[in-house]
């Protein structure tokens, strides 16, 4: 276990974070699993860099999220694959799929969309990144603008529903 001794919580602390703290344990002790058979493939010679992480943020509902990033176990020997890092912002009329993946070429990045999720796949001369984005609402997948630079993918997509704000005229006493 990541931590020698559990503290304690106090109710509201549960209450307020529930599941999403059991998450993150679980996620921190995947982590400290992989790390240790690292070091031991490290110590007897058959050492690969690797780079795992997670971001946290308060999702639209006030509950946290928690999104790991990283490398995965390798499919092949000679390509490590790995989670991009991302972050999917969202207004009344559209979707904002933000990657980080470095090391590879606008020409080695591959996206698909559907009316709900994005497709990233990209493979360079040593990375390779892979996954799918669940989006927060339905979009037009033919309306999808992307870019990328210097490490940072940036995808657009209009929603096929957007919020109209409905006024309301107010009488006044």
């Amino acid at each position: 276990m990541w931590r020698r001794r559990r503290r304690e919580r106090d109710d509201w602390f549960d209450e307020f974070f529930g599941r999403e703290f059991e998450m993150f344990d679980e996620i921190i002790e995947r982590m400290m699993r992989d790390f240790d058979e690292l070091f031991r493939r490290a110590t007897s010679g058959e050492f690969k860099p690797i780079i795992r992480g997670f971001s946290v943020r308060i999702g639209p509902d006030g509950k946290p999220e928690i999104r790991e990033f990283g490398t995965k176990p390798p499919i092949r020997e000679d390509i490590e694959e790995r989670k991009p890092l991302i972050d999917v912002i969202e207004t009344d009329d559209e979707i904002q799929v933000i990657a980080e993946m470095p090391g590879v070429n606008k020409e080695d990045i591959e996206l698909n969309a559907s009316e709900t999720s994005l497709e990233i796949k990209a493979e360079g001369e040593s990375r390779k990144y892979y996954e799918v984005v669940s989006l927060p609402a339905e979009v037009i997948p033919d309306s999808a603008r992307a870019r990328y630079n210097n490490g940072v993918l940036e995808v657009l997509l209009k929603k096929k529903y957007p919020k109209k704000e409905e006024k309301k005229r107010i009488k006044i006493d």
